[in-house]
């Protein structure tokens, strides 16, 4: 078992936990994260953290026993890795990742599909993968080409240079860099607090943002689509705790119904 999953109140904690292997992923072990993923919704948790045991976050794919002549690696990735990204874009309730050392291939997508990433000051996160006549994958090019241009994309996958943690939140790719030492804490911290919050408005947010990114939704679409999340979200139960939590001047107790 390479996957474990801990669901503690309303926070469940996913790790990817094969230290020896830097965390690489095999299709085994992705099985297992849809697996963890689906447990986690199915608990009706508020919010998920993953995060990788050990000095890495995710090396990538496991290949230590990839034959190059009988490989499918669309198979691999169409079939396999682009479903658990899937699955982690959607979840109903807030998703987060903190990354520390490698954050490489399928690593770098698993953080591109999670809403929120911290990443440790000592992260390296860029395409390596030239080394190995192979190119970069789940979703990298398009995160790099959107926050980065073309230029520094190809610049990354050409030298096969990676970024510091501390420069890819710079450049606008990820939330936050703390530094190592802090990153668990801070990091549980904040999910804990986002896991009590209001669900139902976080998945309407979600929602809006998915449709800005997939959709490139203008201005005036997206507000006219926010006009209507926010009529929609008058009928929950959060939105009447919350409202009532101000009117009578306390904090809000959320998730009566959270999903």
């Amino acid at each position: 078992m390479t996957i474990d999953l801990t669901i503690d109140g309303a926070v469940g904690e996913i790790v990817l936990n094969d230290p020896a292997k830097l965390n690489a992923l095999d299709e085994t072990a992705l099985g297992e994260l849809a697996e963890a993923y689906a447990e986690a919704a199915a608990a009706r948790v508020g919010a998920v953290l993953l995060r990788g045991e050990g000095r890495a976050f995710c090396a990538g794919r496991d290949i230590s026993h990839v034959d190059p002549a009988t490989d499918d690696a669309t198979g691999y990735l169409a079939g396999v890795v682009t479903p658990v990204l899937r699955q982690i874009d959607g979840f109903p309730a807030p998703t987060f990742a903190m990354a520390t050392g490698a954050c490489l291939g399928v690593g770098l997508g698993l953080l591109i599909a999670s809403d929120v990433v911290y990443v440790a000051d000592t992260a390296k996160i860029g395409s390596p993968f030239a080394n190995l006549g192979a190119t970069l994958d789940s979703g990298g090019h398009a995160l790099f080409f959107e926050r980065l241009g073309a230029h520094r994309t190809l610049d990354l996958v050409y030298t096969g240079e990676l970024m510091s943690g501390a420069e890819a939140v710079a450049a606008g790719l990820f939330s936050r860099v703390v530094p190592a030492a802090e990153l668990l804490d801070f990091t549980r911290e904040r999910v804990h607090r986002v896991s009590l919050g209001a669900t139902e408005a976080f998945r309407a947010s979600k929602a809006l943002v998915h449709e800005l990114r997939d959709e490139r939704l203008g201005l005036w679409d997206s507000i006219d689509h926010e006009n209507v999340a926010q009529g929609e979200l008058c009928s929950t139960d959060d939105y009447r705790e919350g409202f009532a939590a101000f009117q009578q001047k306390r904090a809000p107790v959320f998730g009566a119904a959270r999903l």
